[in-house]
């Protein structure tokens, strides 16, 4: 069966809850442990067929957010489960209170009872009708990016596929792209700042119910952090400005001196050779192909994988007016089957999108099938290790999507992984500070983005576009409006990911035995504990960054001559 037949109806919530309600019962009735786990697997069957139906819901609706079908469903579902998740907390709380617990931890990962604790402590009935608020206000956010078109050339263009001219070869067609993409925003931002002022005012008055005294302690539970703080994450910081900020001003200055130009403004800072950026030979039907074969040489468990998806049309990576702006990879438990979203548009983003998701379904599919459903994802900051990882684990087949341009991607591709760290640093630091002052006015917190992108991001020209010299960037980083706290997850897995790298290059060949292990774990670990699995070394230890750096200053010196010759 392939995705567009997966059947979908909307769930009667009466009968979902009264189906709950029943396994909450039997399980406080239940008279011996195995008793008890026979009817905590019916229960984890009932809630996979709901989370099915529900991200059946929400992936028609991205992929479509002028159909007004799948947008009252998906709107159902915002309103509905708040409610829904009142009846999986209460099944819960019996779990961890049971006198059945010791022997149900045999059985059961102890990443399952850590995530139901920090679910317990994140998750009260007074919140439902502010988590509904959330829920609709983040669909807001994700509908008028989605909405937008904007003249370019003579046609219409949605902000994804502005992305296309924004990395022309051509550098004024690059500039008047860039400003097209950037005036719609200040066209757009009293809204977008009203729908973030809205979300932060929710998220505070959300944390002080729960007796919080912000929301980032919060936002730490609901992202499950199992084994780092806030400290460790302040530490981090320190590291990334200390070791990875000083690296990457040296690759802006070499990328000024190959683009003879004094200043980096915002429509050149993506592009690192005066021809312009490699693109790919090759698109739509024939690049998913290209994958394929890539993925049956890279190993035979990616073969399977891939050959899956591609049999049961599990992908959709054009981007088209009316879908939603970005990437994604989501699980539907019911037909063990990952779905890898994208929004293609000629540039070279579109074979690290689909290698980037590619890697999270590629974990997902190889840890299943798994008890409970729940861990077949780890915590994000896991998670993203598959991901990162599987861009650079698919570096020998890139001849395939771009010719003899093949090297150059890799000096952009790797260059993009390292300048992005202070970047995904500088995303959380933004939200840190925004929750810790949530009266800010939208002055206040466009003025905060400004001052920590001075410290992380030096090289910044916008070069009179107002937006941005006001701070104004953040708007377009979906992660702040719809999950709060998930983006220092990506640079802590770029870490480990960077560290795969540097032992596939010494030809390691423990290093995709060790990314195979890892993917079939899921979320049966967490993230240190993870690392260690893989033989790497947790971004938090001292000296981790710094080493890091010096590892890739001598792969860049090594392998940068070569590209600026050609």
């Amino acid at each position: 069966m392939t995705f567009k037949d997966f059947p979908y109806t909307r769930p009667d919530l009466a009968d979902i809850q009264a189906q709950l309600d029943r396994i909450l019962q039997s399980l406080q009735q239940a008279g011996d442990a195995p008793a008890f786990l026979e009817i905590l697997h019916e229960y984890d069957d009932l809630k996979s067929h709901f989370m099915t139906l529900a991200e059946l819901a929400a992936i028609r609706h991205t992929l479509d957010t002028r159909d007004p079908f799948y947008t009252a469903e998906n709107d159902w579902f915002d309103a509905s489960m708040p409610l829904i998740e009142e009846s999986f907390q209460k099944i819960l709380d019996q779990v961890l209170h049971s006198p059945f617990r010791p022997d149900i931890e045999q059985v059961i990962p102890k990443t399952w009872f850590m995530a139901a604790e920090m679910d317990r402590k994140s998750f009260s009935p007074e919140i439902i009708p502010l988590l509904q608020k959330e829920a609709s206000l983040a669909s807001a956010y994700q509908n008028l990016i989605a909405s937008a078109q904007i003249p370019f050339d003579g046609t219409q263009h949605t902000l994804a596929q502005l992305e296309k001219p924004m990395n022309d070869p051509d550098q004024e067609v690059r500039k008047t792209a860039s400003l097209a993409y950037w005036g719609w925003f200040a066209q757009n931002e009293p809204e977008l700042q009203a729908l973030f002022s809205d979300l932060v005012q929710v998220r505070t008055d959300m944390a002080h119910c729960l007796g919080f005294e912000s929301f980032i302690d919060l936002g730490y539970l609901r992202m499950h952090r199992f084994d780092y703080d806030r400290q460790d994450v302040e530490t981090y910081r320190q590291q990334i400005l200390e070791d990875i900020v000083p690296l990457c001003q040296e690759l802006y200055t070499a990328q000024k001196q190959r683009l003879h130009t004094a200043t980096l403004p915002v429509w050149q800072e993506k592009s690192e050779f005066p021809s312009g950026n490699p693109a790919p030979v090759c698109a739509g039907s024939e690049m998913t192909a290209r994958a394929q074969r890539m993925y049956r040489e890279l190993s035979e468990e990616t073969g399977r994988f891939f050959d899956d998806m591609s049999a049961r049309q599990l992908m959709d990576l054009e981007a088209r007016p009316g879908k939603a702006a970005g990437g994604y990879c989501t699980w539907l438990p019911d037909h063990r089957a990952p779905f890898i979203f994208a929004n293609s548009n000629g540039t070279q983003s579109d074979v690290e999108t689909l290698t980037h998701e590619a890697g999270h379904a590629f974990q997902v599919w190889s840890s299943t099938p798994v008890f409970p459903s729940d861990l077949a994802w780890p915590t994000s900051e896991s998670a993203e290790i598959h991901s990162m990882s599987m861009e650079f684990f698919t570096w020998p087949w890139m001849e395939s999507f771009f010719g003899d341009e093949a090297d150059r991607y890799r000096f952009a591709h790797l260059s993009g992984a390292v300048k992005f760290l202070p970047y995904g640093v500088l995303v959380d630091h933004f939200q840190h500070e925004v929750y810790a002052h949530p009266d800010w006015t939208a002055d206040e917190r466009n003025a905060c983005w400004r001052s920590l992108e001075k410290q992380y991001l030096p090289h910044k020209d916008y070069s009179g576009i107002d937006v941005l010299e006001r701070g104004g960037w953040w708007m377009r980083q979906l992660h702040i409006f719809m999950d709060p706290f998930y983006y220092i997850d990506y640079t802590l897995a770029q870490v480990a990911a960077l560290q795969f790298l540097a032992r596939m290059l010494d030809r390691d060949s423990g290093a995709f035995q060790d990314y195979l292990q890892i993917c079939r774990l899921g979320g049966t670990l967490p993230f240190r504990d993870l690392m260690h699995r893989a033989h790497l070394q947790v971004p938090f230890e001292p000296g981790c960054l710094k080493d890091t750096a010096a590892t890739l200053r001598q792969w860049f010196a090594q392998h940068m001559p070569a590209v600026t010759e050609r």
